[in-house]
């Protein structure tokens, strides 16, 4: 494994690599748990070996106001086999035996909030969390947040939607520590056809604001669109596609990671 400079975070690093490479990074997700522990722990290995940058780890709830069906039934199946917040932080634990990979936690913050702000954020960072993207939550109301995952080393990832006023731009990039998060569309997580055509000027524009890294995710679903966004942002986000190759009943669990394994090497191929 690399060694990480003592001044730099794994996020900070994967992002400075992958400029040095001339490249964005590959930013992919699943729900944790889905469709069980096991599986999940070998679809997150999967997803390692074939090249990914940072892990996007859904914490499942079952309230996912900003999921579409793909992740909302992920959310489900992950629920129905036993899987918890804490569950969530055993497989975190688990991927640290074999990976340094940064990893960030997609949540809704009463996740984060019902066992206390100070205790959940210090257990998320000792379990090996590098950060924390807390959907529901805004910035104007995530000062005690902000103040919990600061004391506990854990980097922010806030939202920023194509309806977002530039003149609020400023309050969010504020905010974030770890990066931002440009959503491609407005509505809930899914694949899409087509991508939008102004996603370039909107990065230039969060891009006046911070120096953070942006990334763009929604929808994005196949090879074309990840290179059309890697030559516009720091990163790029998948997830509903990568999530749908484990909602046929009627495959076992080898048969979903084959299929998790050729869907994402067929993604980064995209890079």
């Amino acid at each position: 494994m690399d060694t990480i400079h003592p001044q730099m975070d794994r996020i900070q690093k994967t992002f400075q690599d992958a400029r040095q490479e001339n490249r964005a990074c590959f930013v992919a997700y699943l729900c944790a748990g889905d469709p069980d522990f096991e599986t999940s722990l070998k679809a997150c290995r999967t997803l390692v070996d074939a090249g990914i940058d940072i892990l996007e780890l859904g914490v499942p709830f079952s309230d996912p106001l900003a999921d579409g069906v793909t992740n909302q039934l992920a959310a489900q199946r992950a629920l129905e086999s036993g899987m918890t917040p804490g569950r969530v932080l055993d497989l975190v634990r688990r991927i640290r035996q074999f990976s340094e990979i940064p990893i960030i936690c997609y949540t809704y913050y009463n996740l984060v909030f019902a066992n206390g702000l100070p205790g959940t954020t210090r257990s998320m960072a000792e379990a090996g969390v590098d950060g924390i993207l807390t959907l529901d939550l805004p910035p104007e109301e995530a000062s005690d947040y902000l103040e919990s995952c600061s004391d506990a080393g854990l980097k922010t990832v806030f939202i920023v939607a194509p309806t977002t006023p530039e003149e609020r731009l400023e309050r969010i990039a504020s905010s974030a520590t770890g990066f931002l998060y440009y959503v491609s569309r407005t509505g809930v997580t899914g694949v899409q056809s087509e991508m939008s055509s102004d996603i370039g000027a909107a990065v230039a524009t969060i891009r006046r604001h911070t120096d953070l890294p942006t990334v763009v995710g929604f929808g994005i679903s196949n090879p074309d669109q990840v290179t059309a966004i890697a030559g516009l942002a720091d990163g790029v986000v998948v997830g509903s596609v990568l999530v749908r190759c484990f909602q046929d009943p009627d495959r076992d669990a080898e048969e979903s990671l084959k299929a998790l394994d050729s869907t994402a090497r067929g993604l980064l191929a995209g890079l």
